[in-house]
């Protein structure tokens, strides 16, 4: 009795791990659109700003073929991504990875534009103050002597 309840036992566990591998192995091949969601994240390293989901070349079409097949493999998308970043460097990445350097991507647009808003800030102040608080122009240019001044003003009489 306890050899076949270890037999039982026994073939129950090496049905177990017979269908775990048989769940781990999904036959169905990728669709299009698996392909293409991750295609639509790079850029063709031949073309140039055309993401890889709709670029018409051969060699396009080739590595999308190559992504069906590592998704077909088990590869994540991640690990897909990092094969083309090794391959052909962060150039083929849509959005450009957040470290190192990358990172003044999305910081400097932010900074300019919050600098430009102070400025643009600052100018509105400027021209909304109030006339009077600016100093007043005087007709009469200073420094300048009431002799002088008084022969001017006789000339200009003299010739009107």
């Amino acid at each position: 009795m306890k050899k076949k309840l270890a037999v039982l036992i026994l073939l129950l566990i090496a049905s177990l791990v017979w269908v775990g591998s048989a769940n781990a192995q999904d036959t169905t091949p990728p669709t299009d659109d698996e392909v293409n969601a991750i295609a639509k994240q790079l850029f063709c390293p031949v073309c140039e700003n055309t993401p890889l989901d709709v670029c018409p070349t051969e060699a396009c079409k080739q590595w999308r073929d190559l992504i069906r097949l590592k998704l077909s493999e088990g590869w994540t998308e991640e690990q897909i991504k990092q094969y083309f970043v090794d391959q052909y460097g962060a150039r083929v990445l849509a959005e450009p990875p957040r470290q190192g350097w990358y990172w003044l991507i999305y910081i400097v647009p932010v900074a300019l534009l919050l600098v430009g808003l102070y400025i643009l800030f600052r100018a509105y102040q400027t021209m909304r103050a109030p006339l009077a608080e600016q100093p007043a122009e005087t007709h009469a240019p200073t420094g300048l002597p009431d002799e002088y001044l008084r022969r001017i003003e006789e000339e200009l009489k003299k010739r009107n």
